[in-house]
């Protein structure tokens, strides 16, 4: 699985992107055309009748035209007013479009998110994920709800004021051909040098939140072993580039709008000084050259504006960039054509000629061979790092071998669907995972139409209903924080539960008593042993005392079974399993 997908980080690229997003509500981007020009046309409108209305004032004492001076400051309060309202029912339909289009690339990425292989999460901080999740896709939806109107409206006022610039005085707007020119070179300069400081200031940021995450989740471990000052200055060193990120992208594109300003503020005096010549000469009247005035200010000051928002655009096209990356992610590899669902499942299954690696030419599990029967409890044991929690790895379809093959029932599980092969099992970690909620939504997860009998019946067999009932609100207690509010084997009892309220063939077990006391762990293979009946069942354990009862044992070791038996037979030979077992009481 190739974790850096070849995302075009070009702009146009990635532009493109965001405008398929914006066109999936292709009528309201239509209304907002449609309002933006509407309310542009009517701006417009108002220095040409300022110019009208100073031109019927005129120059020579009593001769002012009251009536028509007063008509056009009406229509041009009036339009004034208009274009106003416009603008803001403009803004307000814009908001909620960039509000559903936010919705549509937060809903896309959280949904490829389901979909890539565990191995993506194994390579990738959850730090990082989030941050891209909250903070990228709120960066492009601020671009959208604010800089993308201003474009739309700033492109209709400079399209229009040029024209009604050419319409007063052509020979005027000549000025412009040397200002533009110096301002578009300047701007596109200024781009091409901010962009990539935009992309890094992303991806420190988003290294930042990994770490911030890792270390909150493990503040325990921190001050326990009194890690604090280390933490703190490995936090400043990532801080620190995060901060320096900011200012330079941040100092480099706020350079832009005060270099294009300066551009226009020259390119407003040449247009002055020009236009009071062209006046004393009789070329052009007091109100078309008021006019022209106000119309340069239209002109330029959108452009201005566009050299202000710059860096937010580039902000955005970066946020774009890592976002479109996750959504681009190679995801699990669909099914095959011929795949079938895996039903009646019996719980035969078997390990051929293995092999299989994390990562190319390092192999973990080196032609591995395996039959279990129907009903077997297989205990599988070993050094950290010799293969175990690999095996449940493949078994599960988490990560597919590089050869041999894998059978239930008979059945190439490369030729079954993942969904159907993993329902056949019930799998507990030694990670327990709790979200937000009552204990019964908790255990009842697995099961959508889960009663209340069902979950207290569960809940007796895995000895924790007396439990639960002493809690305040019983099985409506709420835990909270990933059940910060409950012991650890408390947790784990709870997700032991969970796993007997589904009803499958198969179970595995990964170190699932290892938060627990000794008195806890016999009551729960106590209960074990009532939900393992009739069901194949692989347990992963360091904790040899759980495994004795067990159909055969498999001690693994650099990714070989090197040994198999029961317990009894395997103290017998005298081997290394002989020594894993004594080395936990010595």
């Amino acid at each position: 699985m190739n974790n850096n997908v070849n995302v075009k980080p070009d702009k146009k690229y990635v532009l493109l992107r965001l405008w398929n997003y914006l066109y999936h509500y292709k009528w309201n981007l239509l209304l907002v055309f449609i309002l933006s020009l509407l309310s542009n046309v009517l701006a417009l409108i108002g220095p040409k009748l300022a110019g009208d209305a100073i031109d019927a004032i005129g120059i020579v004492p009593g001769q002012v035209q009251f009536n028509k001076v007063f008509i056009y400051i009406f229509f041009m309060l009036i339009f004034y007013i208009l274009s106003s309202c416009l603008l803001y029912i403009l803004s307000v339909v814009m908001i909620k479009l960039s509000r559903k289009v936010t919705y549509k690339m937060r809903k896309d990425l959280f949904d490829k998110l389901t979909t890539l292989p565990v191995g993506f999460f194994d390579k990738t901080q959850t730090g990082e994920i989030v941050s891209r999740i909250s903070y990228d896709i709120d960066t492009v939806n601020a671009s959208l709800s604010h800089d993308l109107l201003q474009v739309s409206t700033s492109a209709i006022t400079v399209i229009g004021s040029l024209i009604m610039m050419i319409i007063i005085s052509p020979l005027m707007v000549t000025i412009f051909l040397l200002t533009i020119p110096c301002s578009i070179l300047f701007t596109k300069y200024m781009t091409k040098k901010v962009r990539p400081l935009y992309r890094k200031r992303s991806a420190n940021l988003g290294e930042l939140n990994g770490y911030a995450e890792e270390v909150i989740s493990g503040q325990k471990t921190i001050k326990a072993y009194h890690q604090e000052e280390s933490i703190i200055e490995r936090f400043e060193k990532r801080n620190n580039n995060a901060v320096e990120a900011y200012f330079k992208a941040d100092y480099y594109g706020s350079t832009t709008g005060p270099g294009v300003n300066f551009i226009n503020n020259l390119s407003l005096s040449l247009v002055s000084v020009f236009g009071a010549l062209l006046f004393l000469f009789g070329k052009i009247t007091p109100g078309n050259l008021s006019s022209f005035v106000l119309y340069s200010r239209k002109f330029s000051g959108p452009i201005n504006e566009m050299a202000n928002i710059i860096s937010e655009l580039q902000s955005a096209l970066a946020a774009a960039v890592r976002m479109f990356k996750m959504i681009d992610e190679v995801p699990e590899p669909a099914d095959s054509i011929d795949a079938k669902a895996l039903n009646n499942v019996e719980g035969n299954v078997e390990f051929k000629n293995v092999d299989f690696g994390y990562v190319p030419n390092k192999q973990i599990i080196k032609n591995l061979n395996l039959k279990v029967q129907q009903g077997g409890l297989i205990a599988i044991v070993g050094p950290t790092g010799a293969g175990k929690t690999t095996i449940i790895n493949l078994l599960m379809r988490f990560y597919d071998p590089q050869n041999g093959y894998i059978y239930v029932d008979d059945n190439d599980i490369m030729k079954i669907t993942r969904k159907s092969l993993r329902r056949a099992y019930t799998m507990v970690l030694q990670d327990t995972w709790l979200f937000t909620g009552t204990i019964f939504e908790n255990i009842a997860y697995v099961k959508k139409d889960a009663t209340l009998e069902e979950v207290i019946g569960v809940c007796k067999v895995a000895k924790i209903h007396s439990f639960i009932t002493q809690l305040p609100n019983g099985y409506n207690t709420v835990i909270n924080e990933d059940g910060m509010n409950i012991s650890k084997g408390q947790k784990q009892m709870l997700t032991i539960a969970r796993a007997m309220l589904v009803d499958s063939k198969m179970l595995i077990f990964d170190e699932a008593t290892s938060n627990v006391d000794t008195r806890t762990e016999q009551q729960i293979q106590e209960a074990m042993i009532q939900l393992m009946q009739g069901k194949t069942c692989f347990v992963i354990a360091h904790r040899l005392s759980t495994v004795k009862n067990a159909d055969i044992i498999l001690v693994v070791k650099d990714g070989h079974i090197i040994e198999q038996g029961k317990h009894d037979e395997l103290l017998q030979k005298n081997g290394f399993y002989t020594g894993l077992f004594n080395s936990q009481y010595e």
